[in-house]
């Protein structure tokens, strides 16, 4: 830790100049220890895994959805999160619009069944939203409907969680690494 403080006060003093004196003292923490811990629900996951772009329309659900096919091909249990609210492509790449996630009563609570194709669980937000119709959803808005899309789903063993994230940097992304104990990213 001490070695990251010197370097920011390295790189402090090297951008702005030898003039600036810095004071105090510079506190360096880490944010692992503050996570919620992982919801004993995901507690069956073995991998989460974030599929991401800084750009939309780049391929990124194709590949999410071709590593979630081929994983399961492979015998690995898997499930797919589409986690674009405004863009959710999961129902149109795997020929499901129509298909429903259907609601089970488990132990007094209402839990969401996953679609099930290609031997992949399917879960894409856009099940929820009417694709006809724009979705707008921010902040807590957004945060809610991915934390219920996680903690209301029927889950079993899974080898991989994979989650297709939005493009860019938002809410959505904040959620996932907030909540999530991430095991790896496909940038």
């Amino acid at each position: 830790m001490k070695s990251m403080v010197k370097a920011a006060e390295a790189a402090i003093l090297n951008g702005i100049g030898k003039d600036v004196e810095i004071k105090g003292n510079i506190s360096v923490r880490s944010l692992q220890s503050e996570r919620p811990p992982v919801d004993k629900l995901l507690q069956q996951v073995k991998n989460i895994i974030g599929i991401s772009s800084g750009k939309g329309g780049v391929g990124k659900s194709t590949v999410a959805d071709n590593l979630a096919v081929a994983l399961a091909k492979h015998g690995y249990k898997v499930c797919l999160l589409d986690a674009d609210i405004s863009g959710s492509s999961i129902p149109k790449m795997f020929q499901v619009e129509d298909a429903r996630p259907y609601a089970e009563k488990i132990e007094g609570r209402n839990m969401i069944v996953p679609v099930e194709k290609y031997g992949v669980k399917l879960l894409p937000i856009g099940f929820f939203v009417d694709p006809d119709q724009p979705t707008l959803w921010r902040g807590g808005m957004a945060s809610n409907a991915l934390k219920q899309l996680i903690n209301d789903v029927v889950w079993e063993e899974l080898d991989y969680f994979l989650i297709d994230l939005p493009p860019g940097t938002s809410d959505i992304h904040l959620t996932v690494m907030q909540t999530l104990t991430m095991t790896g990213a496909v940038v």
